[in-house]
């Protein structure tokens, strides 16, 4: 079941032929499968693009219900990865899709990305860890697109997708920009998902299960991780299909 599938039938008449079949050749790496990531992932599915990589390491915990696409009751407790693989690979079997349970840090996040991928698509909470995604993709000349802070925030018309180098009132993104510039020479290049709504206070750091930092917890609502996710996914494949 390949780009002529009847699930791509809305997409070509929109797209055409030409655009059906470029974005079938297409690979991209997704890190994330939170409320952003989990979306983006899917509507690049949807969309039929060829082949996708990616990258979480969490399992699904009752917490994500309110927000993350792979998190059911019936799901707490499995690997976000397996779930979502599953539920992808039955929209579009014919989609290359390498699932790997890893957490990514500034060691390995070069590795991780494969030769020859279109796009990289940060979704991912830790900021060490996304700063060193972003950079070492950008260093290696790759087209990279990173989501903001959606927590903490309920405005959907706040929502922007801009150059990182644009974005304003988002305490993540602020961060971004310092370390990018400063460690890594980079001020500019980065597609970047933000909302400038002011964002409310999270909790104090809290431990994490598994590897990273105690992180501050944010409140979520339903729609803004995801329309977050389906942003940079539109902008990704808006890209991608220009060529």
């Amino acid at each position: 079941m390949g780009v002529g599938a009847p699930q791509f039938e809305r997409t070509r008449i929109l797209v055409g032929e030409e655009g059906i079949g470029r974005l079938s050749r297409c690979h991209v790496f997704l890190a994330g499968l939170g409320g952003v990531g989990s979306y983006c992932a899917e509507a690049l599915v949807r969309a039929g693009i060829g082949r996708l990589t990616l990258v979480d390491h969490d399992c699904v915990a009752a917490s994500n219900i309110n927000r993350q696409l792979p998190a059911l009751l019936s799901t707490v407790g499995r690997p976000k990865i397996e779930v979502m693989l599953e539920r992808l690979r039955d929209i579009n079997p014919a989609c290359v899709i390498d699932g790997r349970r890893e957490f990514i840090t500034a060691d390995n996040a070069d590795s991780l990305v494969p030769e020859g991928v279109d796009y990289v698509i940060d979704a991912i909470d830790s900021l060490a860890c996304k700063v060193a995604l972003v950079a070492q993709s950008v260093r290696r000349g790759l087209s990279v697109a990173s989501s903001m802070g959606a927590g903490n925030r309920l405005d959907p018309s706040s929502v922007r997708i801009v150059d990182i180098s644009q974005t304003r009132e988002c305490a993540l993104a602020r961060q971004m920009r310092k370390r990018l510039w400063r460690h890594h020479g980079i001020r500019a290049g980065v597609l970047a998902v933000y909302s400038f709504e002011p964002g409310a206070a999270p909790l104090p750091p809290q431990p994490v299960d598994g590897p990273g930092r105690p992180r501050a917890v944010n409140g979520t609502i339903s729609y803004m991780p995801p329309i977050f996710g389906l942003m940079l996914a539109g902008a990704v494949i808006q890209e991608l299909l220009a060529g």
